[in-house]
């Protein structure tokens, strides 16, 4: 049996699956800061669940929403995960780098 990073390393070889891994990957990133943030403040998804003052599965969908445009967060939302889980959101836009 494969392990996660093993099994995640034979699905990137694949140039198609790469290709879309790359194309959700900020999206990934959010989810993953997401859940990173909820692990260290020591709270489960019921306990920032009741502190947003919603349930745990919408936080379940909140943290497992990546590349699910139906689930996409507003910032609204985002802002009040962020204050459960003893954060702030930070918003901003990165230049791209100029292509060679």
């Amino acid at each position: 049996m494969l392990t996660h990073e093993q099994l995640r390393q034979k699905m990137l070889s694949n140039p198609e699956v790469k290709a879309k891994f790359d194309e959700l990957k900020e999206e990934f990133d959010l989810f993953d800061a997401l859940l990173e943030a909820r692990v260290n403040a020591g709270l489960t998804q019921a306990e920032v669940a009741e502190i947003m003052g919603t349930k745990a599965p919408a936080v379940a969908r909140l943290e497992s929403g990546g590349g699910n445009k139906k689930h996409s967060p507003s910032i609204a939302t985002l802002q009040r995960y962020a204050r459960a889980v003893g954060c702030h959101l930070e918003i901003k836009l990165v230049q791209d780098r100029p292509s060679p």
